[in-house]
């Protein structure tokens, strides 16, 4: 393995190479997940795509370093080099539009503009599982430091805002048990008869769903980093004449703690969690952990197309998005809508990770879980009729 300067002084060279070309191009395989920082300890290759209609002007470029003959076939035209003991191989698939590959993203490694495949590209692909491990290994360190970020976030003024949002929990609990059942709403539906059903609610925040489990029978356990959220749920709670258990710490560790030691017949995540995510396969693998044989995993969620693609603004809705958009993204922490202006000026932010429909589906069945329904839930207001809100996966473990 040749060091990680040589490698990296070639990538910059050949990414200012094709800038001055003009010619659209990705970094792919290794060489991708090495410019985002994934850690490899395969043979290394720098490997590149380029676009069809600048095979001419790339191959005599880097003719100085001598490369092989232009090969072509109905498929590609492609040709290899070798620089300083590392091989350089470059293709261009015929027929496609490099630079609108939805998985193409720019990344700035030290200093420089490079554009490559996202390593999210690689995690349905046939890629090697050693590849795979490594991505899934990167992403969870990352997730780490991003739960930290999100967890300041979300202890910071946040009781303030609930009750400015809710009301005090006294009369918050009063309207909950009027109607529980409403609370639960649209995937009342799927849970059945949950009386003495064992029940955790994932990243379940105020615990207004938590309390309106609890009053229709079932023993509820919700998960969630914030105390501030956990201080609201308790109250809110106890003035319901209920009791719940909270668990203050992100799924990861919490599924570790000898309180979730259990297995529960209902795992809840719903509205404005899944972005949290980095990566959904521990996610989904703790999930599968959690419930017991026939359980059933219940995700509602916003629908991707209104989270990614569509902007909405009385009757007009513009595509300002891109779905497959596989970004990290730095936004404000949901609740700001809720403070002040002044307030809003002293919250952190958080990162997300937006998710498409066919990336959750996927991710579920990869756990071992069984996709037994996908509701798409139409948004309600007068303007958006036809459009997409949220959804609702139900899923078992066999």
């Amino acid at each position: 393995m040749k060091d990680k300067s040589a490698i990296y002084s070639l990538i910059h060279y050949i990414g200012a190479a094709f800038e001055e070309m003009d010619v659209s191009y990705s970094f792919i395989d290794s060489a991708a997940l090495w410019i985002q920082g994934v850690k490899l300890e395969r043979p290394f290759e720098v490997k590149l795509q380029f676009q069809w209609d600048g095979m001419d002007t790339v191959y005599q470029r880097f003719l100085v370093h001598q490369p092989s003959p232009l090969e072509k076939d109905a498929i590609r035209g492609k040709f290899h080099f070798d620089w300083n003991g590392i091989q350089v191989t470059m293709e261009c698939p015929f027929n496609i539009t490099v630079r609108t590959n939805p998985y193409r993203i720019k990344v700035v490694h030290e200093g420089a503009e490079l554009w490559c495949f996202s390593l999210y590209t690689y995690l349905y692909s046939d890629m090697p599982e050693e590849c795979k491990k490594a991505i899934h290994t990167y992403l969870l360190e990352k997730q780490h430091s991003v739960t930290s970020q999100n967890e300041e976030a979300w202890n910071q003024n946040q009781y303030n805002t609930l009750v400015n949002r809710y009301g005090e929990p006294e009369e918050l609990a009063a309207k909950i048990k009027k109607n529980p059942d409403w609370r639960l709403y649209p995937f009342r539906k799927y849970l059945g008869d949950v009386k003495k059903q064992k029940v955790v609610h994932l990243l379940g925040s105020n615990g207004i769903k938590a309390i309106a489990l609890s009053l229709l029978g079932a023993n509820v356990t919700v998960v969630d980093f914030s105390k501030e959220n956990e201080r609201y749920a308790i109250e809110l709670a106890k003035h319901a004449n209920v009791a719940i258990a909270y668990v203050v710490a992100d799924i990861f560790e919490a599924a570790k703690k000898d309180e979730m030691q259990q297995e529960f017949e209902v795992v809840l995540m719903e509205l404005g969690v899944l972005h949290y995510f980095l990566d959904l396969k521990p996610l989904f693998d703790t999930v599968e952990q959690l419930l017991r044989q026939g359980g059933n995993f219940i995700l509602h969620e916003f629908h991707p197309i209104s989270t990614k693609l569509i902007t909405s603004s009385g009757k007009k809705h513009k595509v300002t998005g891109n779905y497959f958009d596989p970004a990290i993204v730095e936004n404000q922490v949901a609740f700001s809508k809720h403070v002040d202006e002044e307030q809003k000026q002293t919250l952190p932010t958080v990162l997300h990770r937006k998710w498409t429909l066919g990336e959750v589906i996927t991710s579920a069945a990869q756990a071992g879980l069984t996709i037994e329904i996908l509701e798409e839930e139409p948004n309600h207001k007068s303007h958006d009729i036809g459009l997409p809100k949220t959804f609702t996966l139900v899923a078992s473990k066999k």
